[in-house]
């Protein structure tokens, strides 16, 4: 397994004002920086640089720009989060590649808009860069949700398989015009238009992972196709608010989430249901994230644009840390609550398999996110599976005992720069 070899610790900066004012930076400073023409990627009073570029020539290109500020909304509640390096790590990378020139004011905690606002505040100008979630909003995002449909089945693996089922879904999102055009539609810019964030485990209050166990369950559920899943199993799926699942599994008001590790373990879910259920053949569809720039981005001189993009490999790397990491401590949190971590039997995932394998038939008839979709994420599926092996990431272990073997040193950009290379690259402004 790669590990990393340098410690990057710092502390980003958090401003401390939410206020809209903030947000104005980006658009006045942008204008007053952008005078110039050239729109090459070899200098000019744009800044524009050559993609490889050292810091010394970024430096040197960025040189005439003035200052500017952004206001990043990561996914993270806090920067004492353990979801908290999907936010730190891509604001101290652009910061530093821009040599200083860039601030990034950080807003934890969706402060500046909510998951279901956050769109409009892209478009609005509030917010210059977020993480979002277009899975709360299907009717404006079919194609993007039929991605994270689509997604169901890859490698459940909680760190080979994280790595894998998030390059792929940029990957192919990138590939897909119907994805791209739901947010350019908005005036937004998309840098990873389709985030597959955590696979789905069940986390439930008794134990019991049997497909017999979940006939009557109420099971809290995140998306349409995992309600149909569900019901298709016996169980009764609920939709709420994440936010609300915890009062309701102390309540009773349900027995299980159908949900993320990580986000059950910020919100304290192991303390009420520390029951988890994993699986080993298949996987359950994705709620699709996205890493967005707002309509402020165009107006940023082109080589701070450049910055954003070439900030991607952090991106990953921070978003790998949330994620695979955040896999890692919450298994540990879920046995420290006593809960009991089992493995779906092979029958019950084989009954899983089917349903995606009939959800992937019906993605493909509908054609909502354009031709072969399933065809096009087997494919990266194999590409990236590859690519890890090649770069010497490996699991070594189960789900089960995640806690005890994943290594917190590694060094996720590895695989991250090749996603950059393959995928961002050919659409980096220039």
């Amino acid at each position: 397994m790669a590990r990393s070899l340098i410690s990057r610790s710092r502390t980003v900066r958090l401003a401390p004002a939410l206020a809209a004012a903030s947000a104005l930076t980006l658009g006045l400073s942008a204008c007053a920086g952008s005078a110039g023409g050239s729109s090459g990627g070899g200098g000019g009073g744009d800044g524009a640089y050559e993609a490889g570029a050292d810091q010394a020539a970024i430096d040197e290109a960025l040189a005439d720009l003035d200052p500017v500020e952004i206001v990043y909304q990561p996914s993270a509640a806090s920067q004492e989060s353990v979801q908290s390096p999907s936010g730190t790590v891509l604001a101290e990378a652009i910061e530093e590649r821009s040599g200083g020139k860039i601030t990034v004011d950080t807003v934890w905690g969706q402060a500046i808009a909510g998951y279901g606002e956050v769109h409009d505040a892209l478009a609005d100008g509030r917010v210059d860069l977020a993480y979002t979630l277009p899975v709360y909003d299907p009717a404006q995002f079919p194609a993007v949700n039929a991605l994270g449909d689509a997604l169901g089945g890859l490698d459940p693996s909680p760190f080979i398989g994280e790595m894998v089922t998030n390059a792929v879904a940029t990957d192919v999102a990138w590939q897909t015009p119907e994805i791209v055009d739901e947010y350019e539609s908005l005036g937004i810019q998309p840098i990873a238009p389709t985030v597959a964030s955590g696979g789905y485990y069940t986390v439930c209050a008794d134990p019991g992972v049997e497909e017999a166990d979940f006939d009557g369950r109420q099971v809290r559920i995140a998306s349409k196709t995992q309600g149909e899943l569900m019901t298709s199993i016996g169980a009764s799926p609920v939709s709420m608010e994440y936010t609300e699942t915890f009062e309701a599994l102390q309540r009773g008001t349900v027995d299980c989430t159908l949900g993320q590790l990580v986000p059950s373990a910020e919100a304290g879910i192991f303390e009420v249901a520390p029951h988890v259920g994993y699986m080993t053949e298949t996987s359950i569809s994705r709620s699709p994230g996205a890493l967005l720039a707002g309509s402020g981005f165009e107006q940023l001189p082109l080589g701070y644009q450049q910055v954003i993009f070439d900030s991607y490999a952090d991106y990953y790397h921070g978003q790998m840390q949330t994620t695979v990491g955040g896999n890692a401590v919450a298994i540990g949190m879920a046995k420290e609550a006593g809960g009991e971590i089992e493995q779906f039997p092979e029958d019950f995932q084989q009954d899983i398999a089917e349903f995606s394998e009939n959800k992937r038939a019906e993605l493909a008839e509908s054609g909502v996110a354009g031709g072969e979709l399933q065809t096009r994420v087997e494919e990266s599926a194999e590409k990236w599976a590859a690519k890890a092996e090649e770069l010497g990431f490996a699991d070594d272990g189960t789900t089960e005992d995640f806690d005890e073997w994943y290594d917190e040193e590694t060094e996720f950009r590895l695989l991250g720069e090749a996603i950059y290379e393959e995928v961002i690259l050919p659409h980096r402004p220039s």
